[in-house]
This record gives C-alpha cells, sequence and structure tokens, in this order.
C-alpha cells in the first residue's frame, strides 16, 4: 500500500487534530506526559490532568524535584498510579543521568521506567522530529482492519505482524504529521464503536471494510472471570473531624497513596486505636466494589468516630490525620479513587483534588 502514508497526510492536513495542549510546544517533556496519561485514558478525561500537571511542573527538572506525593496528588483520579510513579523515577533519572535531555533514540528512551516501544516511538516521532514508528490503541485498530489482521493485538505474534506493518508504513519524511495522524485517525474515524468509514482517507484499501468485517477487528481479549477480593476499610474519625490515613506501600496497588487503615475483619484496628472509647456503635457502610485489571476488590468500609484523639505520637511518613474539612489549601497527597469517594461522603461535600 504504496500511497497509505500519502492519503493520511493529505487526510490530516484537513482533518486533523491540531489544537490539543500537547500538540502546542511538542516537547519531548509534553510529549511524554501526555503519552503517558493517555495510556488506558480518553482525551477529554486527560486534557484538564496534563494541564495542571504541566502548569506545577512546566519541565523534566521541576517534576524530579517534587515529592512524590504532590505527583501522585495531581494523578489522583486518573489511575493505573505506577504511571505516576514511574514518570517521577524516569524525570530524576533524565535529570541525573542525561543533563535534563532526553536521550535520543527507541532504545535509549525505553531504559527509562514506564516507557515502552510505543512511548518511545511517540516521544522520538512527535517531540524530537525523527523516524519511528508507534503502536498505541488507535494505531492497531487502524492496521488490524486496514489490513485485516486476525487474533488480540496483545498477542506475541499479533503485535509482532502490527509493528512490521506499523514501521514499513511509517514514512521518513514528515514523521511528526504522519504519527499525529494515524492516531487522530484511529481516535475520531476508525473508533472502536460506529466508525465513520465513508470519512476515512485509506477507505478503498481496506479489508475489513471490503469484507464486511469491521465488527470482528481488532480480535477480541480472551475473555476471563475475574476473581473478587475482600477487604476492610476503617474510618476513624476523631472529634475534630479528622481521619486517620496510612501511606500504603511503594509498590503494590495504589503504591505510595494514602489509604485508610486496612484489615480482614471489621475488628482489627491499628494497636494504638484498640484502647479509644467510641462514641457510638462502629457503623458499617454498604460494600464499595472497585476493578482492577485482574480483579474485583470489595470494600466495607466501617466508620467509627472516637471520643477524643489519642496521644500516641505516630510514625512520620506513615500516618495522617486527615482534615474532612478542607476550607483552606488542600492537603496535597495522592488518594485511591474508592478512597476520595469514601471521603467525599464522609465530608459531606465535594472535597477539591
Amino acid at each position: 500500500m504504496a500511497d497509505f502514508a500519502d492519503r493520511l497526510l493529505r487526510w490530516f492536513d484537513a482533518n486533523g487534530r491540531k489544537d490539543l495542549p500537547w500538540q502546542k510546544n511538542p516537547t519531548p517533556y509534553r510529549v511524554w506526559i501526555s503519552e503517558i496519561m493517555l495510556q488506558q485514558t480518553q482525551v477529554s478525561t486527560v486534557i484538564p490532568y496534563f494541564q495542571r500537571f504541566v502548569d506545577t511542573f512546566p519541565d523534566v527538572h521541576a517534576l524530579a524535584a517534587a515529592e512524590q506525593d504532590q505527583v501522585l496528588h495531581l494523578w489522583t483520579g486518573l489511575g493505573y498510579y505506577a504511571r505516576a510513579r514511574n514518570l517521577h523515577q524516569a524525570a530524576k533519572i533524565v535529570v541525573r543521568d542525561h543533563g535534563g535531555e532526553f536521550p535520543p533514540g527507541v532504545e535509549r528512551l525505553c531504559e527509562l521506567p514506564g516507557i515502552g516501544r510505543s512511548t518511545a516511538g511517540a516521544i522520538t516521532a512527535l517531540g524530537q522530529g525523527e523516524w519511528a514508528a508507534i503502536l498505541d490503541g488507535n494505531v492497531k485498530r487502524v492496521l488490524t482492519r486496514c489490513f485485516a489482521v486476525p487474533g488480540w493485538p496483545e498477542q506475541s505474534a499479533v503485535k509482532r505482524h502490527l509493528w512490521e506493518l506499523a514501521e514499513s508504513l511509517t514514512p521518513r519524511q514528515a514523521v511528526r504529521d504522519y504519527t499525529q495522524a494515524i492516531m487522530d485517525l484511529g481516535a475520531t474515524v476508525c473508533t472502536r464503536s460506529s466508525p465513520r468509514c465513508q470519512a476515512c482517507p485509506v477507505n478503498a484499501q481496506c479489508l475489513a471494510l471490503q469484507a464486511d468485517s469491521i465488527p470482528s477487528f481488532p480480535g477480541r481479549k480472551p475473555v476471563r472471570k475475574l476473581p473478587i477480593k475482600a477487604t476492610v476499610m476503617h474510618m476513624v474519625e476523631d472529634p475534630d473531624r479528622q481521619v486517620l490515613l496510612e501511606k500504603r506501600p511503594p509498590s503494590g496497588i495504589w503504591g505510595g497513596l494514602w489509604s485508610f487503615p486496612e484489615g480482614d475483619n471489621t475488628d482489627q484496628l491499628p494497636d494504638f486505636l484498640t484502647s479509644q472509647p467510641a462514641t457510638a456503635q462502629p457503623e458499617l457502610w454498604p460494600v464499595l466494589r472497585h476493578t482492577f485489571s485482574h480483579y474485583h476488590l470489595d470494600i466495607t468500609p466501617v466508620h467509627r468516630k472516637i471520643r477524643q484523639h489519642p496521644g500516641t505520637v505516630l510514625e512520620s511518613g506513615r500516618w495522617l490525620w486527615y482534615p474532612l474539612s478542607q476550607t483552606d489549601k488542600p492537603v496535597e497527597i495522592g488518594l485511591a479513587a474508592p478512597v476520595k469517594k469514601l471521603l467525599q461522603r464522609l465530608a459531606g461535600s465535594s472535597i477539591k483534588h
């Protein structure tokens, strides 16, 4: 398909997106932030997060110098928090080992935490203006349909074939426009549902369209029933309307975020709270289900009010009494989505994050 790129570039000139915030001054840093945020996340959701993030951390030096809590605070609500931790760690490496400049080439970029081959390709093509192919979700959808590539795109053999196609189609000239064009085509025309095939610049060559089999591509992930895990979250509130939060370990689910103390049962409190008299019987709230990619987590929230604030000196950096009234500047910490939701219910009004 020798004219694939030419058709796409002509379409992009007339129809492509050119006003997304990361397209303005597309430095490697801004492209990198946008690409990480856009993983598993819609553009409309990412835009306000991106703007807040780069306003706070305008360059890689500012991000590297930040506290992790501040980074996670700005990420709260985007999910997949390992992305934020890797982003922070990679920024430190870029500043420490590369003088604040992103290393050239896909292979060297892939050495940084959280940067895979497609993200590295986007940074190279969009941020550095050098040749590289990408294969994000939008590109996979375009290629599987246009070339009728069967199978789930994450299967090794299928992905290998798609990478071969992506590299063979990416032109040596105008790589920045082509890269944006093929992403835009998948995002605005060759969409997951209700694709606008008549508006597609390569519809005459699309094998799936010719076979009237667009819904069959890309192939679906094999269905697997998610297991269910359970936990109890203890929402301990003191007389000053503060609730106790605990910082989670740096790795694992919600790594580095703040959460309620957890246990296997409704009586399993931290030791320093077991002697605190409650003002009333603990209140069990309805189970809250939070779904991860690999399992469901059923959370049983238990609201317990204590008569007086414990005099115990808490381990610094692990425990925090979080004020439910956010009349002043909010406490800048990272909160897992269900924790934020429960805090909002406890406060009785929206907490700004």
